[in-house]
Parts: C-alpha cells; structure tokens; sequence
C-alpha cells in the first residue's frame, strides 16, 4: 500500500467512528427525552440519524476494505445491495436536510402560524416523500443491473460498463443528481437566506435599542459602552456563521464527489483513483459532522446528554430547564436574545 491509501484509510476509520459514536447519541437522546420526541424537527434529525448510521455501518466498512484490498472486498449480489442502499441513504440524508432548513424557515419567518404550518402529521408526510423519492431511483437502477464496484471509488455504486448502456446511465446520473443534491441544496440556500434576512432584521433592532439606551446613559462607564458594542458584533456575525455552516458544509462534503460522478460521464475523462476516494470519503464525512451541525451542540442535547451520563454515574439529577420549544430558535438568529 501507498502512503496515500494509508491516510485515505485512517481517514475514513475516524470517520466511522465519530458518525457512528454521534449519531448513536443522537438517537439515544431522542429515545431518552420526551421533549424531544414531542418537537416536530426531530422527525427530522431521527430520519437524518437514522440513514448516516446505516451509512456508516454498512457502507464505510466496504469502502475501507475496498482501499485496503485494492479490489472488490465482497460477491456480486452483496456489492449490488450495498450500492442499492448507499444511493438510497445518501438522496435521503440530503432530502432530510431540505426538509430541516423548510422547519426552520416555517419557524423562523413565520413564528405566529408555525403550529399550523408545521405540524407533527406534516413532518410525517415529509419524510415519507423523502423514502419515496429516494427509493425510486435506486430501485430503477437495481432493476437495469446498474450497481457494480467502481475502482476509482473503492465502493459499490452506480456504474455501468456496457458503452450501450452510457447514453441512458448518463441521462439517470444527470436526473438523479439534480433532483437530490441540487433540489436540496437549491431549498437549503433559499430557506436558510430568509431565515439570515430576517435575523439581519431583528439584530439591527436590537442595536438600535442599544445605542439609543447608550445614548440615554451618557454616565456609563467606557468598558460597559465597549462591551455593549462588542456584543453587536458578536450578535451580527452569529447568525451569518451559522447558517454559512449549514449551507457551506453541504456543499463541501457533497459538491466535490457530485460533480465528479458528473465529469466521469464525458467520454474522454478518467477519474483519477487517489481523487475519487477522496472524494467519497468526503460524502462520508457527512454523516460525522451532521450531528454536531444540528444536534449535539444545541443546550437541550447537551442537557439530555448530561441527564444520562448523570444516570448511568447514579449522580443527584437536577432539574431540566422548562425550555420545551418546537420552534427552536434559542438564541440561534438574535430572535429572542437581549441587548
């Protein structure tokens, strides 16, 4: 083996690990908590959880036996079902992530109807869309016999080697991508860029609530003036980072590996193999950092979290907070934070 398939393995193995770890906690936290349960996003994250955890456990492993073989690490039927199921989570996980920028949006920008907007049966019928969406082209491809092991992949995944084949593989490839990564990542920047205008707005109030007391206590002391005015910084660029993480991580993880399946297509162009693991590796990646982007760095994971080890330590458990919101803003875009 290469130095360069050592580190694509140790890079994926920490991979599996982190998803596996952290999206393992974000299911106990849901199964443990009432709140969360009752909370219609977290139809969403479960769903999200659900398909990278099933990612990580069936599809990585291949992907790593395959870098370190060097070849196919499983027989033909067993190759055809891990593709089957990779296309399949993977349309899902981004389909979930559409549909958690459409929660918050509902709930962002229109926070008085989001109750009738968004609710929990409506959440219901969007991840059944999801599954429906998501299964049909996979189910298409199986039926064409169009999942085998692509080397500059490392992985079972759609691809096809009979050249009478290409003209309808690359029209499916096309299709499919565009109706699961573009459609996704078209939802996520218009959802996410209404939610930032809005938070804009709010922010801007707020300073203006703040200067003008500023203005009023013409006594205060200079480091109060300065921290109040620090705080405005700090307040404006907080709702940017985010939703700059949750529009910038998708495309980072996905855009490479997505218009390289695309280049592929064109008669002339091989992938190079160290690139396209790479870029697999990086759809997987994914599904480590999606826990942590929606999940376990929110206050109410972090207490749940905090409830079980406390129970597991037999530790005096506190109270929880009364916070119980479906809306989930908690300071997240200067809504419902002070001067």
């Amino acid at each position: 083996m290469h130095l360069a398939d050592i580190l694509l393995a140790l890079f994926l193995s920490l991979v599996l690990f982190v998803s596996l770890l952290s999206n393992l906690l974000v299911l106990i936290c849901f199964v443990y908590s009432t709140d969360l349960r009752k909370q219609v996003p977290g139809m969403f994250l479960v769903n999200l959880s659900f398909c990278n955890l099933l990612l990580t456990v069936l599809n990585m492993p291949s992907t790593l036996l395959g870098i370190l073989r060097g070849q196919q690490p499983f027989g033909d039927c067993v190759c055809r079902a891990l593709g089957f199921l990779e296309t399949f989570l993977t349309a899902n996980a981004m389909l979930s992530m559409a549909a958690l920028s459409i929660d918050k949006w509902i709930a962002v920008v229109f926070p008085l109807s989001y109750a009738s907007k968004m609710r929990y049966k409506d959440a219901v019928l969007m991840v059944g869309y999801s599954w429906v969406h998501s299964l049909a082209f996979p189910l298409a491809a199986l039926f064409l016999s169009w999942f085998e092991y692509s080397s500059p992949y490392a992985s079972c995944t759609l691809h096809v080697r009979d050249e009478a084949e290409k003209r309808r593989f690359t029209v499916f490839t096309i299709i499919f991508h565009a109706s699961s990564f573009m459609l996704s990542l078209l939802i996520l920047c218009f959802t996410y860029l209404k939610v930032l205008k809005v938070a804009r707005f709010h922010c801007k109030r707020i300073d203006i609530i703040t200067m003008q007391t500023l203005v009023l206590l013409v006594d205060i002391h200079p480091s109060v003036r300065q921290r109040c005015i620090t705080e405005q910084k700090r307040r404006r660029q907080r709702a940017t980072k985010k939703i700059s993480i949750f529009i910038g991580s998708f495309v980072v993880c996905f855009a490479p590996y997505i218009i390289t399946r695309l280049v592929e297509l064109l008669p002339t162009m091989k992938i190079n193999y160290y690139w396209g693991i790479a870029s697999k590796c990086l759809t997987y990646s994914k599904a480590a950092t999606d826990p942590f982007v929606y999940s376990l760095l929110r206050q109410q994971y972090r207490k749940v979290l905090l409830n079980i080890i406390n129970r597991i330590l037999k530790r005096d458990l506190y109270p929880s907070s009364g916070y119980n919101s479906s809306l989930d803003t908690e300071n997240d875009y200067c809504l419902h934070r002070a001067p």
